[in-house]
């Protein structure tokens, strides 16, 4: 099937998806978590955040993933973090999920613990093994703090069902901590949590289990997990693929396969100039030892190939971030088969995590509907994200107690 006839064939992308816990998303696109750094530095969500969703929700998004939400304030990827616990403002969070969830949409929670990455004006980063390397030092979480994670997660997840949300995300991806326990290169345990993969597995399964207990069996629980982490010696395709092999097994309603870490230094996929998708590849592999609905989430940029995964087999869903930070109404774009090709722009030679900080300080733009008033140039983007970052420091340090 040509490029031309997958664009001719947008109804792919628009039949429900039921998944195992019997919830139905309306479509198969799905806004994927990004860190949209949107909170206002005491965890709580903000209005310009709350806009944002709106948007996504309202541009046909069948589900929006909040990205990075934290159970607790300790292990935060950066001050703009929410932070989802006994003393959130709990009204701001509904507020959230009100207008995240118009038109039909689905808002869910990524459940986040950045570990050895937590970041560290705001943190004492901990990992599953100590670690000093440049621009990474951790120290190593002990078994009892191990063992607390789990139900952490759970009450987490609990807490994000009674207020609202329509499901929740585990993040076991992009080098946070849960990716950190699978990779032989983060996790140099020698106790039950370390070494053979199935030691490693060990606390995600967990995690997995605690959440659905608290959450309870009719709702949407999904995982995101690299294919690989893209470090030498780290986290690659074939445990991987046991990995899903062994969520098989579990409650999980989807798995999102994604795939890169934040770990400093490292190749980014997603700052790839290819034109993606990344992942569907490994996603077709995946389709051989599981059941579950699959999602891709890294590297569609047009309506073809967003068509042509969901028609081929490999994924269930697809998941879009900065292609819907460029167009929030991209979903109702393609449905009528608008837009089929959005321009995305081209960066020469960006520093590390610059092309990251441009995209987050567009969705502050869509937030705060002034998208239209012109495109930010890299170097400003990258200045006002660093001082944003720099004041929430502040909040964050004045409203949280110290670890």
């Amino acid at each position: 099937m040509s490029d031309t006839d997958f664009e001719n064939e947008p109804e792919l992308l628009f039949e429900p998806l039921k998944l195992p816990c019997g919830a139905v998303l309306k479509n198969r696109i799905v806004k994927s978590a990004m860190s949209d750094s949107l909170g206002d530095g005491t965890g709580n969500p903000t209005p310009a955040q709350e806009r944002l969703y709106q948007r996504w929700a309202q541009g046909g998004a069948a589900v929006s993933i909040v990205g990075e939400v934290q159970g607790t304030p300790g292990f935060a990827e950066k001050p703009g973090n929410l932070v989802l616990g006994p003393t959130s403002d709990l009204a701001r969070f509904g507020a959230l999920v009100r207008r995240g969830t118009e038109n039909g949409a689905q808002l869910w929670l990524q459940l986040g613990h950045a570990g050895a990455m937590a970041y560290p004006p705001t943190s004492r980063p901990k990992g599953p093994s100590a670690l000093d390397l440049p621009g990474l030092k951790c120290s190593a979480l002990t078994k009892e703090e191990i063992a607390a994670l789990p139900a952490e997660f759970g009450r987490t997840a609990k807490l994000a069902r009674e207020t609202g949300f329509a499901g929740v995300e585990v993040h076991a991806a992009h080098g946070f901590l849960l990716s950190q326990f699978l990779s032989p290169l983060f996790n140099r345990r020698t106790d039950d949590y370390g070494g053979p993969l199935a030691n490693r597995l060990k606390l995600l399964l967990e995690v997995i289990a605690a959440v659905r207990s608290a959450a309870g069996a009719d709702f949407p629980l999904a995982v995101k997990l690299n294919a690989t982490d893209q470090l030498e010696g780290g986290f690659a395709e074939e445990d991987a693929l046991a990995v899903v092999a062994a969520l098989d097994g579990t409650s999980v309603d989807l798995i999102d396969i994604s795939g890169g870490t934040y770990f400093p230094g490292a190749r980014s996929a997603f700052d790839s100039a290819g034109r993606g998708p990344y992942f569907t590849a490994f996603a077709a592999r995946a389709r051989k030892v599981t059941g579950k609905p699959l999602m891709a989430t890294g590297g569609f940029k047009t309506l073809a190939q967003a068509v042509e995964a969901v028609a081929d087999g490999a994924v269930d869903a697809v998941g879009l971030a900065r292609a819907l930070a460029l167009e929030p109404s991209l979903p109702d774009m393609w449905r009528s088969g608008r837009n089929p090709e959005p321009a995305f722009p081209r960066f020469a030679d960006p520093p590390e995590g610059g092309v990251t900080a441009w995209y987050t300080m567009r969705l502050t733009a869509i937030g705060e509907d002034r998208e239209g008033a012109g495109a930010i140039g890299l170097g400003e983007a990258i200045a006002a994200y660093e001082a944003r970052d720099r004041e929430r420091t502040g909040t964050w340090l004045h409203h949280f107690p110290a670890p």
